[in-house]
């Protein structure tokens, strides 16, 4: 019986350590691809302008670009349960594709060796975090609450520094988003983890929740890295 139950729970530790592997991978994956088309498209200033400039302004497309991403995530949370998971990795990949797009616009505004650096200090950032995340013995729901509480709150104050064109809460604002994004990185980890024990799914909702989990992490890991640009990124 002992030998059962050790069995048992070596197989569940497997599948636990296989869900986490896909999350990363799915991650990394998704930021392989934005990067690649970001700097391909944003170090070729005749790119830019062919694809989201015309004679009297901007093309409309560099709208489609900019908000076209929270469409897809949208589409994909709505259709989780109906979808192949073909559906799903396509959608994906398109969001991967159009985030890449819309990223190519910081080579216009950051020196590259800014972006590197920036880029290397959100992944220290982030990887702390999720070992963080994922080791605690420490619930962090409640915490998770209200780091989406001020991320909303980000959200509002963003869009009325819209009109009002506040240095000083501009960079309120940006020192508020880097503490809550690097938080979302240990909560949605210790999510995970805890997504990862789960019984109850069957292959195919894991494999579903697997790539969900890497978007997520995606999302928040390229928030905290444009954040810290926003504090750090320099022309020089």
């Amino acid at each position: 019986m002992n030998d059962y139950l050790n069995n048992d729970q070596s197989v569940s530790s497997d599948i636990a350590k296989d869900f986490i592997r896909s999350v990363y991978t799915y991650m990394f994956a998704a930021l392989s691809i934005s990067g690649i088309i970001a700097y391909y498209v944003g170090t070729n200033p005749e790119y830019i302008a062919t694809l989201f400039l015309t004679e009297t302004g901007v093309s409309p497309l560099f709208y489609v670009v900019m908000f076209s991403p929270i469409v897809v995530v949208f589409a994909m949370s709505m259709g989780l349960e109906r979808m192949s998971m073909k559906t799903i990795l396509l959608l994906f990949i398109v969001y991967s594709v159009l985030m890449g797009l819309s990223l190519s616009f910081i080579f216009m505004i950051y020196s590259m060796g800014s972006i590197a650096l920036t880029f290397f200090a959100a992944s220290g950032a982030f990887g702390i975090m999720a070992v963080l995340g994922y080791t605690t013995k420490t619930d962090l729901t409640k915490f998770g609450s209200l780091l989406y509480m001020a991320l909303g709150g980000i959200i509002i104050a963003s869009i009325i520094n819209m009109f009002v064109q506040s240095s000083g809460m501009d960079k309120m604002i940006t020192y508020i988003g880097v503490f809550v994004f690097t938080g979302l990185v240990a909560y949605k980890m210790q999510m995970l983890k805890e997504m990862a024990h789960n019984a109850e799914m069957n292959e195919e909702q894991r494999s579903k929740m697997a790539l969900f989990g890497g978007l997520s992490l995606y999302i928040t890991f390229i928030n905290l890295f444009l954040t810290l640009l926003r504090l750090f990124g320099s022309r020089d």
